[in-house]
């Protein structure tokens, strides 16, 4: 189902590319790694509760606390089991997904990177070919009708050939593209530069050109520009889904360093930009950048100057400080973009952390959940599971965005699902453990009377 959800995002990117069996393979291969944070919460979740609905549906969990067993011993055996699949699913998260993100969001560039998702299209012209345009009648199963090719890779040479019928294909490499054309012609007409090196064939407006029939001809493209080529992974290596957690508290120490750097070296700018200077000459022409190593002189004020100089003094003033504000809104900015940057390394960095507490979390909904619902099977555990799922979708989700945007801190964002379900969890982890019938209909009613 995630995998559908992948193909109906990057279909476009992908059909009609010729891509192999082996590419398309290779990527689903990555994205399913990557697919895991997804998956493997639900997962989780459904299989807690099945296994406990089908306990209670059979009376096993009844007969197991009737022998004095409660439920909290019951599934000890079981979190065991959970806190290994936690640590697996932290080490999976940590060195796995950020490899296999590096695979698929390397390979998808290349897909996309790739020219053309057509060559050739009935009814109208196709210039996805470098130098070519092409125009075909009908299309059948290889098979064209009314073909006419215009070959202008020659600037000083308009060819073009026309054919009643024409079939199409390609080389063992894939990088010559071969049309056997059937019952044509083929007309070259010199072009105006070439024409205009002919003097001796100046006759006012005509060209000379020549035409050619054949019954059958192959005509040859060159496809190489078309395949697929295969980038170079270490470009993609920096980004912050491809680091894991001690790679990202690298990075971010790297981020902090250099922001540091750039506040301070712009507040110096600041600083020396503003001097008082001690010769009246300079102050007359003001010529501001050539003294501003000048010692500041206590004794020359405003008031001193004469009414013209303070007019200058002020247009000048005036206009330097709007040239700080922009300076000042501009590196406000900047600061901000790279504020949000280390926002997105360090939903990074909790996300590792978050969807393994969110495992373990999910397992006390579901466990209590299926005892306290009494079914198994794949009825109503699959609708349950797949409401609570949402339930945990939409808070991760809202919680990342709040994140990204800055509204909300890197750790109160991602781990906000956690937040959420964990009391959850231990409601009805109470619930179930003294046999309380939360979804009692009755039960609810006397609750809020005994409020009233």
């Amino acid at each position: 189902m995630l995998i559908m959800q992948f193909f109906w995002k990057y279909i476009d990117d992908l059909m009609g590319k010729g891509l192999e069996v082996t590419i398309i393979l290779e990527l689903l291969f990555y994205v399913s790694a990557s697919l895991i944070p997804l998956a493997l919460p639900l997962a989780m979740l459904l299989s807690s509760i099945m296994t406990f609905g089908n306990l209670a549906e059979h009376n096993e969990l009844t007969a197991l606390k009737a022998s004095g067993l409660s439920l909290y011993k019951i599934i000890r055996p079981l979190f065991t089991v959970v806190i290994l699949i936690c640590l697996g699913t932290f080490y999976f998260a940590n060195y796995v997904i950020p490899v296999a993100n590096l695979k698929w969001r390397a390979l998808i560039y290349d897909i996309q990177e790739t020219k053309i998702t057509k060559i050739i299209s009935p009814g109208s012209y196709s210039k996805e070919l470098d130098g070519f345009a092409i125009k075909v009648g009908e299309e059948k199963d290889g098979k064209f009708k009314d073909i006419v090719i215009h070959d202008h890779r020659d600037p000083n040479i308009v060819k073009t050939i026309k054919a009643k019928s024409a079939e199409m294909y390609n080389s063992k490499d894939g990088n010559i593209l071969f049309l056997k054309l059937n019952n044509g012609s083929a007309l070259e007409e010199l072009g105006v530069n070439q024409y205009e090196n002919l003097e001796s064939q100046t006759r006012g407006n005509f060209y000379p050109s020549r035409r050619s029939f054949f019954q059958s001809a192959t005509y040859q493209i060159d496809l190489s520009g078309f395949k697929i080529n295969r980038s170079d992974e270490d470009l993609f290596k920096n980004s912050y889904e491809m680091l894991n957690v001690f790679q990202i508290d690298d990075a971010l120490d790297s981020i902090h360093n250099e922001n540091k750097q750039i506040i301070k070296n712009f507040t110096s700018i600041l600083k020396t930009d503003d001097i008082f200077f001690t010769d009246s000459n300079i102050v007359k022409n003001y010529d501001l950048t050539s003294v501003k190593s000048l010692k500041c002189n206590p004794n020359l004020t405003f008031e001193s100057l004469s009414k013209s100089d303070q007019k200058i003094v002020l247009e000048q003033t005036i206009s330097k400080t709007r040239r700080k504000i922009e300076s000042l809104l501009g590196q406000k900015e900047f600061i901000k973009t790279i504020k949000l940057n280390i926002n997105l390394y360090k939903i990074e960095f909790h996300r590792k952390y978050a969807l393994t507490m969110a495992i373990m979390v999910l397992f006390f909904v579901g466990a209590p959940l299926g005892a306290i619902v009494r079914k198994g099977g794949f009825g109503a555990p699959v609708v349950i599971a797949c409401l609570l799922f949402m339930v945990y979708f939409v808070l991760s989700e809202v919680g990342e965005g709040l994140a990204s945007s800055g509204a909300a801190s890197p750790f109160i964002g991602m781990w906000l699902a956690t937040f959420v379900l964990t009391p959850v969890a231990v409601l009805l982890m109470r619930s179930a453990a003294n046999d309380s019938k939360v979804f009692d209909k009755e039960a609810w009613i006397k609750v809020f009377k005994r409020k009233k």
